[in-house]
C-alpha cells in the first residue's frame, strides 16, 4: 500500500512511521519555538548586572561609602533602636514580673516582647512626633540635608535619654573615656551618653523588680510556714502559692497598675 495523499509520491507504509514521527517532533520544536520568541517580545525578561569597577572620580568613591554606611546602619538599626528607647527597662520590669508570679511559659514570650513593644512606642510617641515634624518632613522636602536630618533627628533621642540618665553614670562613662568635664549637655556626646543610659536603665528596672517582688516573696514565705507546720516538708511551696499569688495579682489588677507604674517612671 503506498501514501500518496500527504507526502505527493508514493511511499511504503513500512517507511512512514520514521517519516511521521519526526516531522511531528519539528512541528513541536517549531512550535515552542515560536511561542518563546513571542513571549520574549511581549514580556522581555530583564537581566540584571552586578559588577565592581574601578571608581571614576571623588564621586562615585563617596556615593559608594555613603550606601556602604546605609547598609551597615540598617544592619545595627533594631539595636540602635533597643538601646535609645524605653524598651529596656519595660522588658526587664515585665521580665521581673513573670518571674515574681512564678510562671514561666505564661504569658508567651511573643506577648510579653509585643507588650514591651506597644508600651515602648506609647512612651516615646512625643519623641517620635518630633523627629517627624522636625527632621523628616524638611527632609522629605528636601529642605535640609542627610546631616542636618540626623542631627535634628537625634536631638529629641538625646532629650529623652538625658531626663532618664543619672548624673553619676554620665560622669562614669566621662571618666573612662578620659574627656573633660563638659559644661552643657551638648558637650556631652552621644557616644558618652548611649552606655550611660544603658546602665541607668537597667538600674531603674532591677529597682522597680525588687519592688514588685516583695508582696510575692510574703506570700511564698507565709505558704512555705504553713506547709512547714503541717509536716507537708515534701510539697513544694511554690506550686501551693502559685494559685493565692495569681487570685493577688487579679485582685489588684496587677497589668492596669503595672503598665501605670512602668509609664509614670518616665515622668509622663
Amino acid at each position: 500500500m503506498k501514501i500518496t495523499a500527504f507526502w505527493g509520491k508514493g511511499l511504503n507504509t513500512h517507511n512512514a512511521a520514521p517519516c511521521i514521527r519526526i516531522t511531528a517532533k519539528a512541528i513541536v520544536l517549531i512550535t515552542l519555538a515560536a511561542l518563546c520568541a513571542g513571549a520574549q517580545t511581549a514580556a522581555p525578561i530583564p537581566f540584571i548586572d552586578l559588577a565592581v569597577r574601578q571608581a571614576s572620580g571623588p564621586k562615585e568613591v563617596s556615593l559608594s561609602l555613603q550606601v556602604l554606611l546605609l547598609l551597615t546602619i540598617l544592619t545595627i538599626a533594631p539595636s540602635i533602636i533597643i538601646m535609645t528607647t524605653s524598651f529596656i527597662r519595660v522588658s526587664i520590669v515585665l521580665k521581673f514580673v513573670q518571674r515574681a508570679l512564678s510562671l514561666q511559659q505564661e504569658p508567651p514570650q511573643q506577648v510579653m516582647m509585643g507588650l514591651a513593644l506597644f508600651l515602648t512606642f506609647f512612651i516615646m510617641s512625643p519623641a517620635i512626633s518630633e523627629i517627624y515634624e522636625d527632621a523628616y518632613k524638611p527632609y522629605a522636602a528636601n529642605k535640609i540635608t542627610h546631616t542636618e536630618f540626623f542631627d535634628k533627628a537625634l536631638a529629641p533621642l538625646r532629650s529623652f535619654m538625658f531626663a532618664q540618665t543619672r548624673e553619676k553614670d554620665i560622669s562614669l562613662f566621662l571618666y573612662l573615656s578620659k574627656k573633660p568635664a563638659p559644661r552643657t549637655r551638648d558637650d556631652v556626646g552621644t557616644i558618652v551618653l548611649i552606655p550611660a543610659f544603658i546602665i541607668s536603665e537597667i538600674t531603674h528596672a532591677f529597682t522597680i523588680g525588687i519592688r514588685l517582688f516583695i508582696p510575692f516573696i510574703v506570700v511564698d514565705m507565709i505558704v512555705a510556714s504553713i506547709l512547714m507546720s503541717m509536716g507537708m516538708i515534701m510539697v513544694p511551696p511554690v506550686m501551693v502559692s502559685l494559685p493565692f499569688k495569681l487570685i493577688l495579682f487579679v485582685l489588684v489588677d496587677g497589668w492596669h497598675l503595672i503598665s501605670l507604674q512602668v509609664v509614670r517612671s518616665f515622668g509622663l
